[in-house]
């Protein structure tokens, strides 16, 4: 079974159709590279897996599963059912005098049939004559509780991005979006928060699990710093970092939530041909550390020298895959980056 298995992935904004119809398999240990003209729908298939959007048509299954919490329909309606219930007994126990007087012991007659059909009349006609804020109103509020526990199930039955992060996929964007105000460090402790279990009052007071919780966290952001080779700098402010350190920043942020998937997009963009040859040994040390790497490249050189396998797309589609040496003999993979003899 594959790690990451993406199945008949579909993207359409109105009539355009950024990706169409793109299968693949992404095994674990993999350095595994999506490649393809600018607009071939890279960025837009990154989003579809990692739940920035969610695809038109098609799956994506990690460790055999699709990354969603499965909504519990019997846990939604019951809780419907108790809040309706709950505002039924708040109309009941304001009004239960009135609807007894009116209802029963008006209509109760000693050795008579007791007159069912005018009881039942005369208590509707009671409530009708209840005023809406002490009787209908909490019946309504309690429908409304039970109709927004159904949409907050709903809501987590959603391949969202935080669901998506915790379950082990993580990622870097193709523009930098770091917090350029804040140090390294707490950069990177931002990307441990789907990991901390402290919470509001634990923090509020400084109860003794939020110190050894915050202890714990620095000093693994310091060792993800030190990782990318930034610990000397970690205290400094990330927007003083020049552009390559601030993509090495960005993948510790990014390793922070221990993910077992890394997806990658455009890691080398803007670096020179030094700073490149080190991505590369860094890109490597990550998969050594056990994660699997997908990554998004126009830099062929580090495309060629690191991946095992290989997805070219193009206009949306994928028109090959495979290694890298079945990559450069593929006429289409080629002319889809050199266009054919005589265009132009």
């Amino acid at each position: 079974m594959s790690l990451l298995e993406v199945r008949g992935i579909t993207m359409r904004f109105g009539g355009l159709t950024a990706v169409d119809d793109v299968s693949f398999n992404v095994d674990q240990g993999q350095i595994f590279a999506v490649i393809g003209p600018n607009g071939a729908g890279k960025t837009t298939l990154f989003n579809a897996i990692t739940g920035v959007y969610e695809p038109t048509e098609g799956s994506v299954r990690f460790k055999g599963s699709p990354v969603r919490l499965e909504p519990d329909a019997r846990l939604a309606w019951r809780a419907a059912v108790v809040a309706i219930l709950a505002g039924l007994s708040a109309f009941l126990a304001i009004n239960v005098q009135e609807l007894w007087t009116v209802g029963i012991a008006a209509n109760y007659v000693l050795n008579q049939p007791f007159p069912w059909g005018k009881a039942a009349g005369d208590a509707l006609a009671a409530a009708r004559a209840v005023p809406f804020a002490w009787g209908v109103l909490p019946a309504i509020l309690g429908a409304g509780v039970g109709a927004g526990t159904v949409v907050a199930l709903w809501q987590r039955s959603r391949r969202t991005p935080d669901l998506i992060a915790r379950a082990g996929l993580a990622r870097t964007f193709q523009n930098i979006r770091l917090f350029t105000d804040l140090s390294l460090v707490e950069n990177v402790l931002v990307g441990m928060d789907s990991r901390m279990h402290s919470g509001f009052w634990t923090n509020l007071f400084r109860l003794p699990a939020f110190s050894r919780e915050r202890a714990w966290t620095e000093r693994e952001a310091l060792d993800l710093l030190a990782f990318v080779g930034l610990s000397e700098r970690a205290h400094e402010a990330a927007g003083s970092l020049p552009y390559g350190h601030r993509r090495r920043l960005e993948i510790a942020r990014a390793l922070a939530s221990r993910p077992a998937v890394l997806l990658l997009d455009e890691p080398a963009a803007g670096m020179n041909p030094s700073e490149v040859v080190e991505l590369m040994d860094l890109i490597r040390r990550v998969r050594d550390r056990g994660v699997t790497v997908i990554l998004i490249e126009h830099h062929m050189k580090l495309v060629m020298g690191i991946s095992d396998r290989i997805v070219v797309l193009q206009y949306g589609k994928l028109i090959g895959q495979g290694t890298p040496a079945e990559i450069r003999a593929d006429r289409r993979c080629i002319e889809a980056y050199l266009g054919t003899e005589g265009e132009g």
